[in-house]
């Protein structure tokens, strides 16, 4: 893509309090093969009461002795992200096409942006062969954050890398290129969130989501695509495990409401069970605990496939208890969401 009277893309990167990891993700973005003037970051923050702004000055004279892409600095009143994404689009050079969503707690590789041109452009020129749907979105697959994981994390990681853990989202372990619902880390055409409003602040999580289905209503194709990474930082301890998937069942709830279409029956699974478990035992039936039974083998199991893999053997502990914990938070999360507002989460 020429650039003519300014960059054509930017990376936007809410933060709030990320002083342990806002520095790696700013160090991998103006290390990148792809020509600085082209590309600019902004990075909003929503009111850090660490030392992240310190972090992100330090980086933006970095990135200027070095030539490498301006990056801006800007306070996001609102403080979410929805509101951080929306003021992005009117802070932004009236140049850039493209939006690259990040967040503080990510790195990339060196070639992150270039690969992402690339394969936006190979997607769009299929769609204009095909004459199908206009290309609205790349997402990417997310892996490990790079280095030596503690315990925790690795008993996350290895739950998030099983089927029974990432589901069909931001983690699924894909390895080709498809149409999604739901781009992990997407880069979008700027004129396609235009078009559709932005994104909508009521959504103090998953906004994401909500703006991928509008743009699919309105006619665009989003797609998904291996080739690009990005390495994110996962949870540290059970508390904020145990919250993170309460807030993704919570705000599943409020995205089905909104987009029916959104629905996955897979995600509902444990409470078809537990409710099987107690109509069996209401009507005294001697295998009510069957349902249970198979449930606690699959996860004994999946532990067992995964600690072999990777050859860390307390992930036979770590998996199933990781698992058991997200599905139970996100079940509770999923009823909790019919009844209570969205406020923001404490999880990070």
């Amino acid at each position: 893509m020429t650039v003519q009277n300014g960059p054509t893309i930017a990376t936007v990167i809410p933060v709030l309090n990320e002083e342990g990891h806002i520095g790696k993700c700013l160090e991998s973005l103006i290390s990148q093969d792809h020509p600085a003037h082209d590309h600019i970051i902004l990075v909003l923050d929503g009111g850090s009461s660490d030392n992240t702004i310190s972090e992100i000055e330090s980086m933006i004279k970095k990135s200027k002795q070095i030539d490498g892409p301006l990056i801006e600095l800007a306070t996001n009143p609102g403080k979410h992200v929805s509101n951080a994404r929306n003021l992005a689009l009117n802070l932004i050079p009236a140049s850039v096409t493209h939006l690259i969503e990040l967040i503080g707690h990510c790195v990339v590789p060196q070639n992150h942006i270039s690969t992402r041109m690339r394969s936006w452009q190979k997607y769009e020129s299929q769609s204009k062969e095909n004459n199908s749907n206009p290309l609205g979105a790349l997402g990417v697959k997310v892996l490990s954050r790079k280095g030596k994981l503690g315990m925790f994390e690795s008993w996350v990681e290895g739950a998030l890398s099983s089927p029974l853990g990432s589901g069909a989202g931001q983690f699924d372990n894909f390895n080709s290129s498809s149409t999604t619902k739901i781009p992990a880390f997407a880069m979008h055409l700027r004129s396609a969130v235009m078009d559709v409003g932005g994104w909508d602040e009521d959504f103090i999580s998953c906004q994401d989501s909500d703006l991928s289905m509008r743009m699919i209503e309105q006619g665009y194709r989003l797609m998904r695509c291996p080739e690009t990474t990005v390495s994110m930082a996962k949870r540290t301890s059970l508390s904020r495990w145990w919250k993170m998937g309460h807030r993704y069942g919570f705000w599943r709830t409020k995205i089905v409401l909104r987009h029916p279409k959104r629905i996955s029956l897979r995600e509902y699974a444990p409470w078809f069970g537990v409710i099987l478990s107690a109509i069996l035992c209401y009507v005294s039936n001697d295998y009510w605990m069957i349902p249970a039974m198979m449930y606690g083998v699959v996860l004994i199991a999946e532990a067992l496939r995964i600690s072999i893999i990777n050859r860390r053997f307390s992930l036979i502990i770590g998996i199933p208890m990781c698992l058991f914990m997200l599905h139970t938070s996100f079940s509770i999360g999923l009823l909790d969401g019919l009844i209570r507002k969205g406020k923001a989460s404490s999880d990070r």
